[in-house]
């Protein structure tokens, strides 16, 4: 799955530009099977630093507000409240960016 998000990934890059995709250090993301893109590049974080992963500050808040200490009746229940949970969390303007931002990280436009 991997491979084939990275080559999706690739196509939406416009020509002349490279993206850098942040990664964690799991199996799928450095195995030696991996063909990776001439187009994008992987930045592997540090083992055992989540604080870093910006996926990780995001399931963190949408359990702490949303998801914490509920009982669901089935699989569907947990999608179903996941989904509102990332509704809720992007009808505020900016707050991805607010939450993975890091003032010792700043980004050229």
């Amino acid at each position: 799955m991997m491979k084939l998000f990275l080559k999706e990934l690739s196509k939406t890059i416009p020509a002349g530009r490279h993206a850098v995709l942040v990664t964690d250090r799991a199996g799928w993301h450095k195995t030696k099977k991996l063909k990776i893109p001439a187009n994008i590049s992987l930045l592997f974080l540090p083992p055992y630093s989540p604080e870093l992963n910006p996926i990780e500050q995001l399931w963190r808040q949408l359990k702490h507000k949303s998801l914490a200490n509920r009982c669901f009746k089935n699989y569907t229940d947990i999608v179903n409240a996941a989904a509102a949970a990332w509704k809720s969390f992007t009808k505020t303007c900016g707050a991805i960016k607010q939450l993975c931002s890091r003032s010792w990280a700043r980004l050229a436009a």
